[in-house]
């Protein structure tokens, strides 16, 4: 899911934002419309456009819309947590409050962070410094990456898709500093502007860590020379969404075979790592990273490496480093004209290094236990709901639905946050802001690793508690709704269930429906790769999803600039079956009640399909948009309105939408799937 809002269920805590909470209206807000538009001609418009004219992109987001304005209410609610627990000094040593306030506090002294200057970086770039043969390589990126810092590749440790019960090691494509591949590979006059400025900024880069004007020009562009060349051979974001075609095991010695020019036996004793298989996510762009390693000399890697270390650690450096690296990922990448106040960079860092410590703070103040129980009823409805459509599909036999059924019983929940807290074995100490970051990098590098030979950890989140957001892992076979994401405008007590349903109901339908999309399709009830289609089934699922990609590929959110539907295909089918799931248990919901009278002119339909826009509005910067068309799977906020709505027949009675207009699609050409 992209990220997606919060108020605070009578619990303010002293924040000027709770004086927007008061006042805001549960449900819909009429003074969000724009009823001059036609809901039948563009839904995105007349749910949103009131809003759209009414609200304006801050300076410091690239982004902002419901999903922005939750998140920004929920970290003001951890900015005054993590102001009350930096100030104390008196905690006990280990605990959370101490983690989490001297974590805080280190990153806001920026007194501190500027009179050490460079001498953190010094240990690494001297590591760095004394690759003198490229035989050396395996060895010192080893070191790197039990650091947290990139080069070349990544290794890491996750549940083998074929084998769910067991931890298997995958080594997959990296290397690059860019967003995507095709900003190297295209010859657009975009794509050549964002190539040379780049250049620019990694030369800029390198002088502020000591590199004389000249040098550090001749090595940007080593370093774009060399990063092409990796570009060259990574997949396309197409070709990595396909779960068979990323799915390689090897054991080691094939490995070696198969990519010589680079000692992986080497590379992974190097890392303490005992292993026989992995898997090789893509085999080619490893076949190509060994003959790069014998071709290119140990200066280029060297140049490369140094790179790449200041980048990941810009943020944690002087403000020029930071001022930066913004200049060119916030300004010239996504059309940002300024930066975040840094108390909000520092809480946002907080949450990614600390997140279940902070969590614990955040849930106490901001989940109560009643929200957890009607979510909880609200999945349970969605998934009756769900196996009722499964179960009257036409397109599909017995056997396939027998296996379908199987799977959507066979769905874990999580909610809110976890039964068990992660704790974190790292010192945190008050004045070593750059030392903190790199030993929990270290350490969650370390913790990944020793999960090899370890029994499945189902209690792990991949999402902390404050995140406004939602996910399915096919492997573990979950959907997971975060408690920060449990908020209005998704879950709001006291709006009515229409509304409740067609915006959260429409997030939990969303998760629940990518357990059968392309690519969750392909896994089974235990989390295992294992087709379980017939023949016959299978080709008329993807006649189906044919469709969807022919819909989407349509859509031209910037001139010149499609909407990719092989990409973004999962989430697409995810959210045309997640609304009709949701809108089919919100009329369960309805059975043996009197229909619900209207609000503000509106029937309860209406109002669910009013919901579910809402969640999607937004304001974006073109140059934003053009990094997410590149490189995001999910659809633009507009296309994930008008692009499932106008497949409902739900929607066009709803609305009294008639044959030819644009909201109503022809029959012939929509995706019926769940």
């Amino acid at each position: 899911m992209a990220s997606l809002l919060r108020a605070s269920l009578g619990l303010c805590l002293g924040l000027a934002t709770c004086s927007l909470i008061a006042q805001s209206k549960p449900g819909v807000d009429p003074a969000n419309l724009d009823t001059s538009v036609k809901p039948c001609e563009d839904f995105y418009r007349y749910a949103n456009g009131g809003w759209l004219k009414s609200h304006s992109l801050p300076a410091d987001k690239s982004r902002y819309g419901a999903m922005e304005e939750l998140s920004e209410r929920n970290r003001a609610i951890l900015q005054k947590i993590l102001a009350e627990t930096s100030a104390k000094t008196s905690w006990a040593k280990g605990s959370v409050q101490q983690k989490v306030g001297d974590f805080y506090a280190s990153g806001m002294d920026e007194a501190a962070i500027e009179k050490r200057g460079l001498a953190p970086m010094k240990p690494i770039l001297a590591t760095i410094d004394g690759l003198k043969d490229t035989k050396q390589l395996p060895a010192l990126l080893a070191k790197l990456h039990n650091q947290g810092l990139p080069g070349g590749f990544g290794f890491f440790v996750r549940q083998d898709a074929t084998a769910s019960t067991q931890y298997l090691g995958y080594l997959s494509q990296g290397g690059t500093g860019l967003p995507d591949r095709d900003y190297y590979l295209k010859d657009d006059a975009r794509s050549r502007d964002i190539r040379a400025k780049y250049e620019a900024h990694v030369a800029k880069m390198l002088e502020l860590a000591g590199d004389a004007p000249d040098l550090a020009r001749i090595r940007a562009k080593v370093v774009l020379d060399l990063e092409t060349r990796l570009a060259q051979a990574q997949w396309t974001r197409v070709e990595m969404r396909n779960p068979l075609k990323t799915t390689n095991k090897r054991t080691l010695d094939k490995v070696a075979a198969e990519a010589p020019g680079f000692d992986w036996k080497g590379y992974f004793a190097a890392r303490g790592v005992k292993l026989t298989d992995l898997n090789l996510t893509q085999p080619s762009f490893f076949q190509a990273f060994g003959k790069l390693v014998s071709e290119v000399p140990a200066p280029q890697w060297r140049t490369y490496l140094r790179w790449h270390a200041l980048s990941a650690t810009a943020n944690l450096l002087p403000r020029a480093f930071g001022e930066e690296a913004f200049a060119f990922h916030g300004k010239t990448l996504n059309g940002t004209p300024q930066r975040e106040p840094r108390a909000k960079r520092i809480e946002a860092m907080t949450d990614g290094t600390l997140g279940e410590a902070l969590g614990q703070l955040y849930v106490k103040v901001a989940f109560p236990p009643e929200s957890k129980k009607k979510v909880l009823e609200m999945v349970e409805n969605l998934r009756i709901a769900l196996r009722e459509r499964i179960a009257n599909l036409d397109w599909m036999g017995p056997e396939t639905k027998q296996q379908a059924l199987t799977k959507l019983n066979a769905f874990g929940v999580k909610i809110g946050y976890p039964d068990k807290w992660k704790t974190y074995a790292f010192d945190v100490k008050r004045d070593d802001f750059f030392g903190n970051v790199r030993r929990a990098a270290a350490f969650r590098v370390a913790k990944n690793l020793a999960k090899l030979g370890k029994p499945i950890d189902r209690t792990e989140w991949g999402m902390t508690p404050p995140t406004v957001n939602a996910y399915y892992s096919p492997t573990m076979n979950e959907i997971v709704f975060p408690a920060g994401i449990l908020q209005p405008p998704f879950f709001d007590a006291k709006a009515d269930d229409a509304v409740n349903y067609g915006a959260l109901g429409y997030v939990i339908g969303h998760e629940m429906t990518h357990g059968f999309d392309d690519s969750g399709s392909q896994f089974d009830a235990e989390g295992n790769l294992k087709n379980w289609w017939t023949e016959a089934d299978k080709k008329a699922y993807q006649t189906r999803t044919d469709l969807v990609v022919k819909q989407y590929d349509a859509y031209e959110p910037i001139h010149g600039e499609h909407v990719n539907g092989k990409l973004t295909l999962g989430e697409n089918i995810a959210d045309i079956g997640g609304m009709k799931i949701a809108f089919a248990a919100y009329q369960n919901s309805l059975k043996g009640k009197p229909a619900p009278a209207p609000i503000d002119g509106f029937t309860g339909p209406q109002r669910f399909f009013l919901g579910a826009a809402a969640v999607w509005r937004n304001h974006i910067r073109e140059a934003a948009l053009s990094v997410r068309l590149k490189t995001d799977p999910h659809s633009p906020g507009r296309e994930r309105v008008i692009g499932p709505l106008s497949n409902l027949p739900e929607f066009y009675e709803a609305f009294s939408c008639a044959d030819g207009q644009p909201m109503k699609r022809d029959v012939k050409v929509r995706p019926a799937i769940w």
